[in-house]
């Protein structure tokens, strides 16, 4: 029963990520890739995200794609911190593979923290900022 709920929860985070609020562009939107608890290996869908973004970096050349890494506070700050540091690494190396610029893609790890659900702290949300 708890996989079936962190399945929905996961579903419905999905959902929530890929709205652009009606209208909203495609850059007004956030990418988000979703990870295994302690893990910071892309899986399939994960990597669909990556390319749908990497796409959209493409298509809008003078913006700066910014790639937030999260990871929940575990109780080794260090360690988590690694791990959201990690997880924004591997994430900006893949946009790098489908063609983004490296000038263009800024990592931002954020801090680990416990107010967000545990599912949505393991995740790596990639934006778009105008250039400058």
């Amino acid at each position: 029963m708890r996989r079936l709920s962190i399945f929905a929860a996961l579903c419905l985070l999905s959902a929530c990520a890929t709205e652009t609020g009606g209208g909203g562009s495609e850059t007004s939107r956030k990418y988000v890739v979703f990870f295994t608890s302690g893990s910071t290996a892309i899986d399939a869908s994960g990597t669909d995200v990556v390319a749908v973004a990497a796409a959209v970096a493409k298509r809008n050349p003078t913006m700066t794609v910014v790639v937030a890494g999260y990871a929940a506070a575990h109780g080794n700050v260090d360690a988590d911190q690694a791990l959201s540091a990690s997880r924004a690494d591997v994430v900006a190396a893949a946009l790098k593979t489908d063609g983004v610029e490296a000038a263009r893609v800024r990592e931002n790890p954020r801090p680990p923290a416990n107010e967000t659900p545990a599912v949505a702290a393991r995740r790596v949300e990639i934006g778009f900022l105008p250039a400058g």
